[in-house]
C-alpha cells in the first residue's frame, strides 16, 4: 500500500535515514508545463529548519525529476523523482534500538514486519512526506489549467484559534509568517505557545484548514467513492493526524435542518443547450452533498496530535517487556502544524486531480 490514488497515482520509496526519499507519479496529463522552480517552492514549505519554530535539522530537499517530461513539458508518462538525504544523525537514536517509543509506531511495525528501522522512524518518518510534496505539486500545476486552487493554513495551535469561517480572512497572508496563520495576531500567539512548548522539551497540537475553489460540480462516487471520503482517507494517511471533518462537521449537529440546509439560488438557464450552474445561499455541506463535488467551495479541516517524540524522560518497555525509561536525543519538530500545511494541499491537489480524470473518464 505505498500507492496512492487511481488514474492520477504517487508510489513512494525510502526512508528518513536512508539514502533517499523518491516516488513516481503516472497518470500526469500530458502538454502540462513542468515548473521546476514551483515544484521546488512547495517542498521548501515541507523543509525542516526554516524557522526557529521547525526541527533544526538542515536539508536543502533538492529534488531530481527523472523521468516523464520532455521540453519542459509533461509526456504523459511516468514522472520519476528523488529527493537526497544529506544531513541524518543516526546515532542520536541509538538509545531507542531496543525500546519502544510511546505513541509511536515503533510497536506496531515490530509485531507487524518482526523488524523496524529504528533511526528517525524509518518509514514512519515525517521525512517520507516530502513525496507527496513533488506529487502534490505536479497536481497543482495539471489543476491550474483547470483553474482549481488549494489553500491550506494554520487555523489553531493549543487553544488559540481562528474563527471556523474561512471567508473572514485573507488567505493571501498564509505564508507572511512562520506559523502559516493568515491572522498576523494570532499568528503571533501561535508562535509564543511553539517557543513555550519547545523551551519546556515538550510538543503541541493544532488544526489545519484547507480550502479548494474552483471545483467543478459532479466529482465523486455515489456509494464507495464518495469524494469526502477520498479526501478524509488522504488526510488521514498523514503523520500525526487524529481528526477529520468537512463543511460544518461535528458543529452541525446542534443545528436544525432548517438552520442548515443549503437552499439553492434562482439560476435559470439562458440556453436550454447550456448545462445548468446552480449555486446555494449557504455552502454547511462544504461543497459536497451526496459524496458528489457541488461547484461550491470545498472545505475541511484537519486535527493534528501533538508530536510524540518528547525531549524529556518518559516511561516506556524495551523490545523484551522489561520496564525502562527514554530520553530522546535528536532534532524534533515541537509543533507539525507549519510544516504540515503544503502536505495537506498536497494530499487535496492529488485526490481533486485524480477524481477530475475519473469523471472525465466516465463521461468519455
Amino acid at each position: 500500500m505505498n500507492t496512492f490514488g487511481h488514474i492520477f497515482t504517487l508510489t513512494t520509496f525510502g526512508e528518513s535515514h536512508g539514502d533517499a526519499v523518491g516516488g513516481v507519479v503516472d497518470g500526469m496529463p500530458p502538454g502540462i508545463d513542468i515548473d521546476i522552480d514551483f515544484i521546488q517552492r512547495e517542498l521548501n514549505r515541507r523543509r525542516p529548519g526554516q524557522s526557529a519554530l521547525t526541527t533544526s535539522r538542515k536539508e536543502p530537499d533538492s529534488v531530481e525529476l527523472l523521468s516523464g517530461i520532455f521540453e519542459g513539458k509533461s509526456t504523459g508518462c511516468p514522472i520519476g523523482f528523488v529527493v537526497r538525504n544529506t544531513n541524518q544523525h543516526s546515532s542520536d537514536y541509538d538509545n531507542m534500538r531496543q525500546l519502544f517509543r510511546p505513541s509511536h509506531a515503533d510497536y506496531t511495525y515490530h509485531e507487524k514486519y518482526g523488524i523496524r528501522d529504528h533511526r528517525g522512524g524509518g518509514r514512519t518518518s515525517a521525512r517520507v512526506t516530502i513525496a507527496r510534496c513533488v506529487g502534490g505539486a505536479l497536481a497543482k500545476l495539471a489543476l491550474r489549467h483547470l483553474g482549481i486552487t488549494v489553500t491550506a493554513y494554520t487555523s489553531q495551535v493549543g487553544h488559540v484559534a481562528l474563527d471556523r469561517d474561512y471567508r473572514r480572512y485573507d488567505l493571501s497572508l498564509v505564508e507572511t509568517n512562520d506559523v502559516r496563520c493568515p491572522d498576523p495576531d494570532k499568528a503571533a500567539q501561535m508562535a509564543d505557545i511553539i517557543k513555550e512548548v519547545k523551551a519546556a522539551g515538550d510538543t503541541i497540537g493544532g488544526i489545519i484548514t484547507c480550502v479548494i475553489k474552483g471545483c467543478p460540480a459532479g466529482l465523486g462516487e455515489p456509494e464507495f467513492g464518495k469524494l469526502h471520503a477520498a479526501l478524509g482517507s488522504a488526510m488521514l494517511s498523514i503523520n500525526a493526524v487524529k481528526g477529520f471533518e468537512y463543511g460544518d462537521g461535528f458543529d452541525i449537529v446542534s443545528h436544525r435542518g432548517s438552520e442548515v440546509n443549503d437552499v439553492f439560488l434562482p439560476n435559470p438557464a439562458a440556453d436550454a443547450s447550456q448545462p445548468l450552474r446552480l449555486h446555494t445561499a449557504t455552502n454547511h455541506s462544504g461543497g459536497i452533498q451526496g459524496g458528489v463535488s457541488n461547484g461550491e467551495d470545498i472545505y475541511f479541516r484537519v486535527a493534528f496530535k501533538p508530536v510524540a517524540t518528547l525531549l524529556m524522560q518518559q516511561s516506556t518497555v524495551d523490545i523484551h517487556g522489561n520496564s525502562t525509561t527514554l530520553t530522546a536525543r535528536g532534532r524534533h519538530d515541537p509543533c507539525v502544524l507549519p510544516r504540515a500545511v503544503p502536505i495537506v494541499e498536497s494530499m487535496a491537489s492529488m485526490t481533486i486531480l485524480d477524481y477530475y480524470l475519473m469523471n472525465k473518464a466516465v463521461k468519455n
